[in-house]
């Protein structure tokens, strides 16, 4: 059995609320449920599936911790450099398809 690496990142992604997850910690570096309920209209209980669903992708873990008992949440390095590669390449490859039919059609 092969496992696929970006499909449970765009599985993961493809929920709304999950991306505004991720572009918070992309923009604040690392965040926690409670900031997280405050700034989304949906539970606790909500937010810790969304960010379940998010680390069982591959994209999440639990920051370390800075003596507090509130529990954070950082990206993974690297984790969406995979979706990210075939995104790239299936881009290029696209745009070399497009760019070969122009000039099929140009030539007449």
């Amino acid at each position: 059995m092969s496992t696929d690496p970006i499909g449970p990142v765009f599985a993961a992604l493809a929920d709304p609320t999950r991306r505004h997850v991720v572009e918070t910690l992309v923009h604040d570096g690392s965040t926690s449920v409670p900031a997280l309920s405050s700034a989304l209209p949906i539970s606790r209980q909500a937010i810790a599936k969304h960010l379940a669903a998010l680390s069982d992708a591959g994209l999440i873990e639990r920051a370390p911790g800075d003596g507090g008992r509130e529990v954070r949440y950082r990206l993974r390095p690297g984790a969406l450099a995979p979706a990210s590669a075939w995104l790239d390449e299936t881009a290029a490859a696209w745009d070399a398809r497009l760019t070969r039919l122009k000039a099929r059609v140009e030539r007449g």
